[in-house]
């Protein structure tokens, strides 16, 4: 009997609402993740490619750098920090210039010599409008951390100058991505020279990730000793614009130890020669954004939760009916959709949307659903094989777990073809041998029987005692199925004479074998109770497939064929028409046969039965009794020959030849 203990329907529901705790754990397991430096650096790495992909590389902003350079150190021969007198002559230059104003990337935080220091308040109060670095500074100790404000001397911020915070707070991988963006910041000193600054992609003061225009140089940039030597730069080259000074040097050998004011670029993603970028350009940058209204707000993260919500409601509702590759497409694709909107929002519309979360959400449950699915399909293929391997056929029972759609849970309407078989005398055999010897023989019979069976792609149903019920056409649909089942019967009575004479040869009584075969729509699939059903056939076809196995007897037969089997049977097998009879409950009568190979047989038998039902006594008598002379223990023909004298002896009423009643053989 082919059974499981639990039905299709309630393992689905089971195996999805386990899909659905598993996706619930693997969003909160990827939201953990999002809260760890590895994965905050893969994000930044995101930001850093789009930022490259995106820049426009172009500058619309009067921002030119004054570097002090490798070059400025070899032309100057001079060690850091130059004299501020340097710095007086070059705001002199940039005043004669007619520039709008000056930054210094630098903190003056410290006296120096007095003349130099003197000479840098004069040119600070000459008119030119002067941004000098503040910067803050953290102290930390044992009970706390305290911050310290770096100003510039106040012989310097009297003589007219302004103060501005120049502090940035690089990321671990030491690129400036965030700026607090407050009105006494560098930048927004500068920028307020030029004009108002815009709002930053529409966000309220506070911290907003940088728009970097472009990779190191970007920016118009001169060496700092350019402005000092007349004729190596034309007069009036700063006029109209902002100029920031400060420092550019890849090392920080020509700064004898200084802090060297370098940060890792963005651009290092897809350009690594350009690693580097100073702080005056990130400077540069952050006017740019002030000036322009660029800079990115970062996408409120209930947005991104929402976006998540969606994606997995779309994946799952697609996944629960949809192939396995249709689900993969379209988690692909929702994954390529969130990578698509990431960065159309960051180029478009200056938000920063992180992608990584949710593209890694839909990889994480797309992964546990196909885990799980792997697991339930592997437990389903063990169940099958299991279930059929000792009923069907290898190949077949490969194809069902290949294709388990192809096996429908419950019943169905199909036709099918049926057989019955049954040992004669067994009975006599088994009260001559102990239980043991009668299980070992009715192994050796289901031994040989069952692989004939499954050679022609038959179901072994079930073994009731000595009987073999099987059926052709499920669970896998066989169009030939008559043609095998019959062909599998014919084989098997070969077969049989072989172990009845090995049986006796061990002077074991000899027994036969009876099949009966029928062809007609029965029910088929799991039969049963929700707690225990088996994989069987119902339906009135499967009764008169064992009621002709028993009608063998009567006719003298080892199989007995219907002929609604008959009917789809190659012509290539021969059969013998040798009566019709009729079923208790049914009007119409059946025509049954036997496999034959004699073609004298065939065609007299059936001239003989025709005649019989055409009343033509004689002729029927006839062709009768010829057959007997060609088999003289042929059980048909001597049986209606005994129906043909007995219909002659009637002398009342109108003699009519009748089939015989199949529940009476």
């Amino acid at each position: 009997m082919l059974s499981t203990r639990a039905t299709g329907f309630s393992q689905t529901w089971r195996l999805r609402a386990t899909v659905l705790v598993a996706a619930v754990a693997a969003v909160l397991l990827v939201g953990l993740a999002s809260t760890t430096r590895p994965w905050l650096g893969v994000e930044h790495k995101v930001f850093d490619f789009f930022t490259a992909m995106s820049a426009t590389r172009q500058v619309d902003v009067p921002v030119v750098i004054l570097a002090i350079d490798e070059p400025t150190f070899q032309e100057l021969q001079l060690q850091w920090p130059f004299p501020r007198r340097l710095h007086a002559l070059v705001l002199d230059r940039l005043r004669a210039d007619g520039a709008l104003a000056a930054g210094f990337d630098m903190v003056f935080a410290e006296p120096s010599n007095p003349e130099d220091d003197a000479a840098l308040s004069r040119a600070l109060k000459a008119g030119l409008p002067v941004v000098l670095a503040a910067s803050r500074e953290k102290t930390e100790s044992v009970n706390a951390s305290q911050w310290t404000e770096v100003l510039p001397l106040d012989l310097f911020l009297g003589a007219g100058s302004v103060a501005g915070q120049v502090k940035v707070t690089p990321d671990d991988d030491f690129v400036v991505r965030w700026h607090d963006r407050h009105d006494d910041s560098f930048s927004a000193r500068l920028a307020a020279f030029v004009a108002a600054p815009k709002q930053i992609a529409g966000a309220d003061a506070g911290s907003y990730l940088i728009e970097y225009l472009g990779p190191r140089a970007t920016f118009d940039t001169r060496s700092y000793y350019q402005a000092l030597e007349p004729g190596l730069l034309p007069s009036g080259f700063f006029k109209g614009k902002i100029v920031l000074i400060g420092r550019s040097v890849r090392t920080a050998v020509e700064l004898s130890g200084s802090q060297s004011d370098m940060f890792n670029s963005p651009f290092s993603v897809i350009d690594g020669a350009d690693r580097l970028i100073p702080g005056v350009e990130v400077q540069a940058n952050l006017i740019s954004n002030q000036l322009t209204g660029g800079g990115l707000k970062p996408v409120d993260s209930a947005v991104g939760l929402a976006l998540v919500v969606v994606l997995l409601a779309v994946l799952g509702l697609v996944g629960i009916r949809a192939h396995p590759s249709v689900t993969a497409t379209l988690a692909a694709s929702l994954a390529v959709g969130v990578w698509l909107l990431s960065y159309g929002l960051f180029a478009v519309h200056h938000l920063w949307l992180e992608p990584l979360f949710p593209v890694a959400s839909v990889a994480a449950v797309y992964g546990s659903a196909m885990l799980l699915n792997y697991v339930a399909n592997r437990r389903r293929a063990l169940q099958m094989r299991a279930m059929f391997s000792q009923y069907v056929p290898e190949e077949v029972v490969a194809r069902l777990v290949e294709r388990p759609d192809l096996l429908k849970l419950g019943g169905e309407a199909r036709e099918l073809t049926l057989m019955f078989t049954d040992l004669a005398n067994f009975t006599t055999m088994s009260e001559r041998l102990t239980a043991e010897a009668t299980v070992e023989v009715l192994t050796e019979y289901f031994n040989v029987m069952t692989p004939i069976i499954h050679r022609y792609g038959g179901t072994v149903d079930k073994f009731i005692g000595d009987a073999v019920m099987a059926f052709w056409g499920a669970p896998l649909v066989d169009t030939q199925h008559a043609e095998h089942a019959v062909r599998a019967a014919i084989d098997m009575q070969t077969a049989m004479q072989a172990l009845a004479e090995r049986l006796t040869g061990r002077g074991l009584p000899s027994i036969s074998m009876r099949i009966g075969v029928h062809t007609g729509r029965v029910v088929v699939g799991n039969i049963g109770s929700l707690s225990r059903f088996s994989y069987t056939v119902i339906g009135d076809a499967v009764n008169l497939a064992a009621r002709l196995e028993g009608a063998n007897k009567a006719f003298g037969s080892g199989i007995l064929v219907s002929d609604a089997t008959a009917a789809l049977l190659p012509a290539d097998i021969g059969l013998r028409l040798l009566d019709r009879v009729i079923v208790k409950g049914k009007s119409e009568s059946i025509a049954v046969y036997t496999p034959c190979t004699d073609t004298a047989l065939i065609s007299g038998s059936s001239a003989a039965v025709e005649s019989f039902y055409a009343q033509q006594w004689d002729t029927s008598e006839a062709a009768f009794r010829s057959l007997l002379l060609a088999k003289p223990d042929d059980a048909s023909a001597m049986r209606f020959l005994d129906r043909i004298a007995a219909l002659r002896q009637r002398t009342e009423g109108l003699v009519i030849s009748e089939p015989l009643s199949l529940d009476k053989l």
